[in-house]
């Protein structure tokens, strides 16, 4: 006779293996970042960003520091999407106040020049090394979630060398050289299953999907370059890991939120705050677990109108599984007594 899997404890697997909870898990995408002294302290501890992502102690450190602050239920590794690419061999530095930037691929010798996906371990170690860390001191009621950027979103700054607002150069590629801009995404996609896989071994008991700019393609591109790659990489994930819950966040989607949740595999589907609540519950609920979606600048504005939208999101999701998050991540000018406030109004006697 077979013995049926004990059920998951934790809030957050609860919610992602489809359970309805009376109050939902709640994480914080960047929850540990800027906007908090004890960051802000450790950030200037290890000199520059690139340091605090690659000491596995400090890194640790900044991700333990909003759970011991706020309690949350989830805990996101502190790392940076991109790390991969400086991993398949692109030369990547930070510019303060401008944010990240990449020596672009062609100046690097194309796809052609990168290492193959099974070559980044020993660069990314220090990564791995600060999951293992986190699974032994994180509370035992904290999930543990790893993570990496979407190959869409991580080929734009690859392609271009930064942000860009329109993500131009990389949709230029894509029209001008689909074989090459093809051969990006699939290798972003093999070095993508390669270091969620080694964040999993390590510890990781969640892994999340970020496609940050998802929302700049539409129709047949939006499937095949943000859509089917998170496809691949669920797929091979749960291949390797069964089980493995996974999150995938393609921002700016609008209605293919929908078409995503189909298509993609994940246990639970990150909206932004472009959507409201009740259509994610009558839209993308009945399909996968949600996780979202308060505007982020209600961590900067707070009173009432924060109140009034935590329990409208929280209601609005209430009778399916969802896991509380805002829409986008909370930023550098956030006030810290506000999110106390949103937890503490999603968690309050109803």
């Amino acid at each position: 006779m077979s013995i049926a899997p004990t059920p998951p404890s934790k809030l957050l697997l609860r919610a992602l293996a489809g359970e309805t909870l009376p109050v939902p898990p709640i994480w914080m995408m960047r929850q540990a970042g800027r906007y908090l002294p004890e960051y802000r302290a450790t950030r200037a501890k290890a000199g520059d960003f690139l340091s605090l992502c690659y000491t596995p102690d400090l890194a640790a450190e900044v991700t333990l520091q909003p759970i011991r602050r706020y309690g949350f239920d989830a805990s996101i590794l502190f790392a940076d999407i991109l790390l991969v690419p400086q991993a398949l061999g692109l030369d990547l530095w930070f510019v303060t106040g401008e944010g990240p930037r990449l020596s672009p691929i062609a100046e690097k010798g194309g796809v052609a020049a990168l290492k193959p996906a099974d070559a980044i371990h020993d660069h990314l170690a220090p990564v791995y090394e600060t999951v293992k860390i986190l699974s032994r001191e994180l509370p035992s009621e904290t999930t543990l979630i790893g993570f990496a950027g979407a190959p869409w979103t991580v080929a734009t700054y690859m392609i271009a060398g930064r942000g860009t607002p329109d993500q131009g150069p990389a949709h230029a590629l894509k029209d001008e050289n689909r074989p090459e801009f093809e051969a990006l995404i699939d290798r972003i996609t093999e070095a993508t299953i390669e270091y969620l896989s080694a964040q999993v071994a390590a510890g990781a008991e969640v892994v999340k999907l970020f496609d940050s700019w998802a929302g700049s393609l539409s129709g047949d591109d939006l499937d095949r370059y943000s859509i089917a790659p998170m496809a691949r990489i669920t797929a091979a994930l749960k291949a390797r890991h069964p089980g493995l819950p996974v999150i995938a966040f393609p921002r700016g989607a609008g209605t293919r939120f929908t078409d995503a949740a189909r298509a993609i595999g994940a246990d639970c589907i990150a909206i932004d705050d472009a959507v409201s609540p009740e259509w994610a519950a009558e839209h993308v609920q009945p399909i996968a677990c949600v996780q979202g979606n308060l505007a982020s600048r209600h961590m900067v504005t707070g009173g009432q109108d924060l109140i009034d939208e935590t329990r409208r999101i929280r209601d609005a999701l209430s009778k399916g599984p969802h896991v509380f998050n805002l829409g986008h991540g909370i930023t550098p000018d956030a006030d810290p007594d506000n999110v106390a406030l949103m937890i503490e109004t999603l968690r309050e006697t109803r």
